[in-house]
C-alpha cells in the first residue's frame, strides 16, 4: 500500500472492529480506575471506546484522542459515548489542553506510531500533560521474533462455515516494522484491512521515557499485576516523572 497514514487502519476496520475486538479484561478497568485516583484520564487512540466506556462507568472522566473519524463516530453512537470528549488527530502529538493524573495507551496502539522519533515525541508530549504525580501507562506486546520465518508470518485468526480470516505479515528487523494485512474471506469475496506497527523493545521503551523526563516505576505482565518475566508475552509499563 503506497499511502498509509494515521487514519488508514481505523477508517478501514471501524465497521467491524467491535465484532473482532469487543472483549476486554475487567482487571484492566479496575487497574486504570485505581491509577486515575478520582481524576480525569486521557486515552491515546481511544478507538470505539472498548476501554474508555467501561472505565467511564467506573466513575472516571475519560477524554480521548483518535485519528479516525469513523472510529470516533462508532464510540459516540454507543450508550454514554456522547459524554466522552474526543479530539480528532494524531495521538502522538497529544493535541489537547490541560493535565491528567492518568494518560494511557493500550492494546499495542503505541506501536501505531511508525518511527522512533514519533514514539519519542509521544512520550515528550505526554510528559507535558501529566500532573506532577501523574502516571503514563502503556500496554504492548513483547516482540517475539520466533513468529517469523524468513521475516514472514501467516496465522489463522478465525474460521467458520463460509468464513475465514488470516493475518499475513512481513517483518523489517532493521526498522522494527511489521507490515500486515488482516484478510477476511466470505462467500461473497475477500476484504483486506492493512495495519502497520513499529514495535519497541522494553529497554528502548524505558529510554524513551527517560528522554521525556519520565522513569519506569512498575512493569506487569498482565492487568492482575503479575510480575514481568522472560516468559511474559505482554508488558504493562507505568511511568512517572523522574
Amino acid at each position: 500500500m503506497e499511502h498509509y497514514d494515521a487514519t488508514t487502519y481505523g477508517d478501514a476496520i471501524a465497521h467491524i472492529y467491535d465484532d473482532w475486538y469487543e472483549s476486554y479484561d475487567p482487571a484492566a478497568i479496575d487497574a486504570l480506575a485505581e491509577l486515575a485516583r478520582g481524576g480525569p484520564a486521557l486515552e491515546l487512540g481511544i478507538g470505539t471506546g472498548r476501554i474508555a466506556l467501561p472505565l467511564q462507568n467506573k466513575g472516571v472522566m475519560v477524554h480521548g484522542i483518535e485519528a479516525s473519524e469513523k472510529m470516533a463516530a462508532r464510540l459516540q453512537a454507543k450508550p454514554g459515548g456522547y459524554r466522552i470528549p474526543i479530539t480528532l488527530g494524531d495521538f502522538g502529538a497529544v493535541p489537547v489542553t490541560g493535565k491528567f493524573p492518568l494518560i494511557y495507551v493500550v492494546f499495542n496502539t503505541l506501536f501505531a506510531l511508525l518511527t522512533q522519533e514519533e514514539q519519542i515525541q509521544c512520550f515528550q508530549n505526554v510528559a507535558r500533560h501529566l500532573t506532577p504525580d501523574g502516571v503514563f501507562v502503556t500496554e504492548t506486546f513483547m516482540p517475539d521474533m520466533k513468529r517469523f520465518q524468513h521475516d514472514q508470518n501467516i496465522s489463522l485468526a478465525a474460521m467458520d462455515d463460509g468464513y475465514l480470516r488470516i493475518d499475513v505479515s512481513k517483518h523489517d528487523p532493521v526498522q522494527q516494522l511489521i507490515y500486515s494485512q488482516h484478510v477476511a474471506w466470505t462467500e461473497s469475496g475477500a476484504r483486506f484491512y492493512p495495519v502497520r506497527l513499529r514495535y519497541i523493545w522494553p529497554s528502548e521503551l524505558d529510554l524513551m521515557a527517560r528522554l521525556a523526563g519520565l522513569k519506569l516505576t512498575q512493569r506487569w505482565s498482565d492487568w492482575n499485576k503479575s510480575p514481568f518475566t522472560r516468559d511474559s508475552v505482554k508488558l504493562i509499563s507505568l511511568f512517572s516523572r523522574a
